[in-house]
Formats: C-alpha cells, sequence, structure tokens
C-alpha cells in the first residue's frame, strides 16, 4: 500500500483516534448480512432447534422476545420449502433488529452475501485463522498495537463464547468493540468524510484488498 502524500503519521493518527471516539454506532452495519456472524448463528440455531446461540447478540431484556420469534419460526417451517425459507428469513430480521437497537443502530434491511467490506471481513477472517497480521500489515505500528489490543481480548472471549449467555454476550462486546476499531481506521485511511477522499478511494479500497 502506497503512502498517502498528504497526510504524516501523527496526522493520521490524530483523525484515526478522533473518529474511533465519535464513532456511531451505524456504521457497524456487516452484521445485518446473509454472510455476517448474526445470520449464521441464527441459522445454525434454527437447523438444530436450539436459540441458545443467537441469544449472545441481544441484551437480557430482549430475550423473551427472540425466544417467541423462534418458537414462531420452528412452527412455520414445517409447513413446505418456501414456508421454510420464509420463517429464517423473518427471524433473522428481528434477530437483527434486536441487535443493532440494543448497539444503538437502526435495521435498515437484511443485506445480500457479499455485502460486507473487504476490511472488515478481514477482522473477521483474523479471528478465524487465529492471526491478525493480515489485517495490521497495511497500518503504523500505533495504529496496529490498538487493532492487537482488541483483537486478542475478542480472541480470548471467543473461545468461552458458547459456555453461557453472559459469556456470549461479553464475546460480543468485545467483538463489537474490535470491528468498530477497525472500521475507523479504515474510513480514517481511506478519507471517507475529508475533503480529498474522491480521488484516491477507489485505490485505497484496492490496496486493501490485495
Amino acid at each position: 500500500m502506497k503512502a498517502r502524500s498528504d497526510f504524516s503519521l501523527p496526522v493520521i493518527s490524530i483523525i484515526v483516534f478522533g473518529i474511533i471516539a465519535l464513532l456511531p454506532c451505524e456504521v457497524f452495519s456487516h452484521c445485518d448480512t446473509m454472510d455476517g456472524p448474526v445470520v449464521k448463528d441464527a441459522h445454525a440455531a434454527l437447523e438444530n432447534g436450539d436459540v441458545t446461540p443467537t441469544l449472545k447478540w441481544v441484551k437480557k431484556d430482549a430475550e423473551p422476545e427472540i425466544q417467541s420469534a423462534f418458537q414462531t419460526a420452528l412452527a412455520e417451517r414445517g409447513k413446505g420449502h418456501e414456508a421454510k425459507d420464509a420463517a429464517d428469513k423473518k427471524f433473522f430480521e428481528t434477530l437483527i433488529r434486536v441487535h443493532r437497537a440494543g448497539e444503538g443502530a437502526p435495521f435498515t434491511g437484511l443485506k445480500p452475501a457479499g455485502s460486507i467490506e473487504p476490511v472488515i471481513a478481514k477482522a473477521d477472517q483474523a479471528l478465524e485463522t487465529e492471526s491478525v497480521d493480515a489485517l495490521t500489515s497495511e497500518m503504523s505500528k500505533h495504529i496496529t498495537q490498538g487493532v492487537k489490543k482488541r483483537f486478542e481480548s475478542a480472541f480470548e472471549k471467543r473461545k468461552h463464547k458458547e459456555e453461557s449467555i453472559e459469556a456470549g454476550r461479553e464475546y460480543v462486546e468485545a467483538y463489537v468493540e474490535y470491528i468498530h476499531y477497525v472500521e475507523g481506521i479504515h474510513n480514517a485511511a481511506s478519507g471517507k468524510g475529508g475533503h480529498h477522499h474522491e480521488a484516491s478511494e477507489a485505490t485505497e479500497h484496492e490496496d486493501i484488498e490485495s
């Protein structure tokens, strides 16, 4: 990835950490995709007939709504292939809506698979492969330290996320912080929301994919 000529490392760092401090929940949107982690857990729960894996994605006071929606989905799934698909989609939408409401973010609809930005996919991949190196190799050492701190917290909690609902929620909290941090850095490095990003955004996006 080529170094930006219009920003020095200190300036980038200030922008990055300023954005992260003010980062709204709305930017954390990949949980509403068909190949996102919420839908993956929801699909597994429906197939296994056990709602438990989905409950870590919602606050405790929202459990009854999810449990009720889950039982409705299970009942509808037995009415044929089309009914099964419709029931699954409705449950996915309910779970994501409630999850995002718990994060203070709106639900704007279920997004198709492949909607996740490459940098966020790499953040998820880091947890799967047990290595954050591919994600952080394009970042400065100062930013890398911040990413690694959040990655290690999420990765450690991920080991225990299925042991109890509370452990799952601890993982989700660490996971959300980790993803927010990574996305904030990506947006700042891409110049999104700044005065200079239009001409360079496509190049920067290609660099992060390579």
